[in-house]
């Protein structure tokens, strides 16, 4: 027989308790009865007994460690099938196959309600959705890579989003989803969801949007310096270059007779930029902030902090203006006149540009490398493989090499 289990009363009210019972006598099958008693309306799921002690006891402790005392049927019937369906598979395994229903449910577990409608957003690193909520609103659910961040780490970019926010900086904080926090997860999975911004994305602005940009990045600034984010990853040599440096040369990417050029022309640059990179001074940046994570709705909104970093300031304008003429050095002006009104900029850090590219051309190619055996990674970058890529970065490599040497 297996054992009777009941949340502790100081948690869950008495008539809102979760209970596993053995009810195999009375049915005449091997199943027990997992009742969740909310009020007059009980919910009543049959599971096999090697099951009841996994998804009973860990839906029951998800409760408890959420301080819910109450909860409605809709609710547990989220939570149940959140923590009965795919209990058994690996976080990576079950984030490669989410299905709208596994996304709604993950949506409405803190009693939220869904009309159904669920659209996947084209993203690469995460799995991300837009869903519809039946009172109309607009989210986008952003279920998080397994193994790349930990709890810690996205907490970390969830409390600069709110710092931002609550400086009236224009950002897009992530929700409650009624559990008290916004980091929730399923199935190993974390996962968050954010209010729908509608906005433009463009690649290309007048002097006066690059001076109002200026003014955004140096109110993100301005708040980023305030505090640390100690589990956020630092731009560094390790992170940027000898890691994914590493996972290249060992993968079977890039022709034989480039490899160790290419690693060499690497490792050049990386003792070349050691020391003005370890003297410039880290602290909380977007990271990755291109046109594409910039929305105008009319006014600049910035989104996609997941790889926020501790990193040089000079990161977050670098990319926004990506040329080496006197026209870019005319267009980086610009933005630093705008955030020069909320905060000094170091100009001295603009040395730091080609460093910071060549840091990028090979983070990304080892990102991509490391993503390989994701399927909807060869779909997205067909010629990685391809010879004429890797003569291209070399190339790059090579003229910031000269650059800076």
């Amino acid at each position: 027989m297996w054992p009777i289990w009941a949340a502790s009363e100081s948690i869950l009210s008495p008539r809102r308790g979760i209970h596993v019972v053995d009810s195999g006598a009375q049915a005449g099958v091997d199943a027990v009865d997992l009742v969740a008693q909310t009020g007059v309306y009980p919910v009543n799921l049959l599971v096999e007994p090697p099951d009841v002690r996994v998804h009973g006891l860990h839906l029951a402790t998800h409760l408890v460690e959420r301080g819910i005392r109450s909860t409605s049927s809709s609710e547990v019937n989220a939570l149940l099938r959140i923590h009965s369906s795919g209990m058994a598979a690996e976080p990576t395994t079950s984030f490669h196959t989410l299905t709208p229903d596994r996304v709604l449910d993950a949506v409405e577990v803190g009693g939220l309600r869904c009309t159904g409608r669920c659209l996947p957003l084209r993203a690469l690193e995460n799995r991300v959705y837009e869903v519809e909520l039946e009172d109309e609103r607009r989210l986008v659910v952003k279920f998080y890579r397994p193994g790349r961040w930990s709890r810690e780490t996205i907490l970390d970019e969830h409390r600069f989003l709110e710092d931002l926010v609550a400086s009236e900086v224009p950002a897009v904080a992530p929700m409650d989803l009624g559990s008290g926090q916004t980091l929730n997860e399923a199935n190993g999975i974390y996962y968050a969801a954010f209010p729908k911004v509608r906005g433009l994305t463009l690649d290309e602005l007048d002097a006066e949007n690059r001076r109002r940009i200026g003014r955004t990045i140096g109110r993100m600034h301005a708040v980023g310096a305030a505090r640390p984010a100690p589990h956020r990853p630092k731009l560094d040599l390790q992170h940027y270059i000898h890691e994914p440096l590493e996972i290249l040369m060992k993968g079977n990417f890039m022709p034989e007779n480039l490899g160790p050029r290419y690693r060499d022309m690497a490792l050049r640059i990386a003792d070349a930029i050691a020391k003005p990179l370890a003297a410039a001074r880290p602290q909380r940046i977007h990271g990755d902030l291109h046109w594409g994570n910039i929305l105008w709705t009319p006014d600049p909104v910035l989104v996609d902090f997941d790889d926020c970093v501790m990193g040089p300031p000079v990161q977050d304008l670098w990319l926004l203006v990506r040329g080496r003429g006197e026209e870019a050095s005319k267009a980086r002006e610009d933005l630093v006149e705008g955030y020069e009104l909320f905060r000094e900029f170091d100009r001295s850090t603009f040395a730091l540009i080609e460093p910071l590219r060549a840091m990028r051309i090979i983070y990304v190619s080892g990102w991509i490398a490391k993503r390989w055996d994701d399927p909807s990674f060869p779909h997205a970058y067909p010629n990685f493989k391809d010879i004429r890529y890797w003569m291209q970065e070399y190339e790059a490599l090579a003229e910031i090499a000269e650059i800076l040497t």
